[in-house]
């Protein structure tokens, strides 16, 4: 379906499964890590650094300077020891905006994917058909309530394009730009300065080149200059290109009654895969991936991890104060309530 195609991405987990298939079926594209199922895996390494994870981690991953990445990983290895060998055998580049090879745009997680699978949670357990049909009712709904949303769109770029550079042209107004030639400038944003280049489309804070849309600094030398933000941006952000993501309609299917069937398929002999079932209940929980744990259950009863309460064997405990008397025992001793208990009692 893509063929050879160099700047595809592929963002998933770290699992071996899907990583060797990656490298079968696209071996030109580069595969990314989803950032939070590799933050995940951080916090099951280092349980007591969680604090100092989430604080420096996410800003780490999202950074598109080189400098600023650098500065922030410093601390981080510094909070948490053992974290740094860790994130390089990973590979920076999986993980990260900075240095990845290849633009990721805004899709540095697999929460699309995470989306969908919630939506289908219920739905997977019935036959494999009924399951198909489901799906497709459920992309018939979503093409079409985004080809109506996009056909409704009066502006050049996509409604949420026009937000993002309307809020990096206030903060453009701020700035001041200083010129060097008719494609050279140099902007001062606050304490810092940054280098834009109009002939490359190239910025020194690299959201410019990465995300193919212009930065804040851009569109202050575009205030400056007859430069028009539009002719900057990537085509894939127009509305154009956003009609035409969805386009194709995805057909309703009849009753199979009514199908006409070419004789050549409905000769042919489709049999199931030959599979042996394994015994016992299906497996409901995904496998996890490199260096995750899933959550073990734990028991209501005795407060342990491993087991629930349905097939909890550790006896229960005293109450405190029930202890001092019975110190032997983890039991409640039985105390007769009932004259008659209590004739019995005395009586053996």
């Amino acid at each position: 379906m893509f063929g050879v195609n160099p700047v595809l991405v592929i963002v998933s987990d770290r699992h071996r499964s899907i990583n060797n298939a990656v490298q079968e079926v696209f071996p030109q594209a580069f595969h990314g890590i989803c950032m939070y199922h590799l933050l995940n895996n951080l916090k099951t390494k280092f349980r007591n650094k969680t604090k100092e994870l989430e604080q420096h981690y996410i800003r780490m991953v999202k950074t598109y300077n080189l400098q600023d990445f650098h500065v922030l990983f410093y601390t981080l290895c510094s909070a948490v020891p053992g974290v740094k060998e860790y994130l390089e055998a990973v590979g920076l580049d999986r993980w990260t905006r900075s240095h990845a090879p290849s633009r990721r745009y805004n899709i540095m997680a697999t929460n699309i994917l995470e989306s969908l699978n919630a939506v289908l949670v219920k739905v997977r357990e019935l036959p494999i058909t009924a399951f198909v049909n489901e799906i497709r009712f459920l992309y018939q709904k979503w093409f079409h309530e985004r080809r109506t949303k996009a056909g409704g769109c009066t502006s050049m770029m996509s409604k949420d394009v026009e937000t993002k550079l309307e809020q990096r042209k206030d903060r453009a107004q701020a700035m001041g730009v200083i010129c060097a030639d008719q494609y050279m400038f140099d902007v001062v944003d606050g304490d810092r300065n940054y280098c834009v280049d109009m002939a490359l489309w190239m910025c020194t804070c690299r959201k410019f080149q990465l995300d193919q849309l212009p930065c804040d600094h851009v569109l202050a030398v575009v205030r400056k200059t007859p430069y028009q933000a539009y002719d900057l941006c990537s085509l894939y952000y127009t509305r154009e290109f956003w009609h035409e993501t969805y386009r194709g309609v995805i057909s309703p299917i009849p009753h199979i009654s009514s199908w006409s069937i070419p004789q050549q398929i409905s000769d042919f002999d489709l049999q199931p895969p030959d599979v042996r079932t394994v015994a016992g209940r299906r497996r409901k929980r995904r496998v996890p991936s490199i260096g995750e744990e899933l959550p073990t259950p734990k028991c209501s009863r005795c407060k342990e991890r491993g087991h629930n309460h349905a097939t909890c064997q550790n006896p229960i405990a005293l109450h405190p104060a029930n202890q001092a008397e019975c110190p032997n025992s983890t039991l409640p001793t039985h105390q007769p309530t009932h004259p008659s208990d209590q004739e019995s009692m005395q009586h053996l």
